[in-house]
């Protein structure tokens, strides 16, 4: 993955969760959105254009060490946030601002089957993620096997929701099923990257 690609990235992270969403998130060099959980364990999912522009991405945290769900959010959990090394956190998936309303349908739905895809690459059996209620009913009704682990909270304004997705050999009909499954030609894999903090 280009350097461009991951720069391009975090400052599109920062134009959503910072700039749109208004949550409180350190910014590096006022330009980019990136946090402790952004070290060499996070993997990272980034479609981008030819010119390596982003287009959407999603960061992946191994749940074998501390990650978001049970470092901040623990108490969206009935019990104990699901854990393990075939077990990784979704976090910061997001759409490029730029997109409009169809490509961003579309580039959404590449997201959620490079996700899928790079699960069953790697031997990832479970998703978990925390999302604010209406984004998690989005996920809910894409047709793979997704559930909420607890009750929603009121936390900054916003309702959040834990959830898991398992990740089965059967997940790709699923989200087919769902009208999501939208793999990208060969060439257009996501970019995948450790980033050294």
């Amino acid at each position: 993955m280009s350097d461009v690609a991951f720069r391009s990235m975090l400052a599109a992270r920062k134009r959503v969760f910072i700039d749109l969403l208004k949550w409180d998130l350190p910014v590096l060099g006022g330009r980019y959105e990136i946090d402790r959980f952004d070290d060499t364990q996070a993997r990272y999912l980034i479609l981008t254009d030819f010119d390596h522009h982003h287009l959407a991405s999603a960061r992946l945290l191994p749940t074998t060490r501390p990650h978001i769900l049970d470092s901040i959010f623990p108490a969206l959990c009935a019990g104990e946030p699901p854990r393990g090394p075939a077990v990784w956190e979704v976090t910061r998936f997001c759409l490029d601002r730029r997109l409009r309303s169809a490509k961003r349908r579309q580039v959404r739905d590449q997201l959620v089957t490079a996700l899928a895809v790079y699960a069953l690459e790697t031997g990832i059996d479970r998703y978990t993620g925390v999302a604010e209620m209406r984004w998690l009913q989005q996920i809910l009704s894409f047709g793979w096997d997704c559930r909420a682990i607890g009750e929603p909270l009121r936390s900054g304004g916003s309702l959040l929701g834990a959830l898991e997705i398992a990740i089965t050999p059967n997940t790709p009909a699923e989200l087919a099923a769902g009208g999501v499954w939208s793999p990208l030609p060969i060439h257009q894999a996501p970019a995948r990257r450790a980033v050294n903090a």
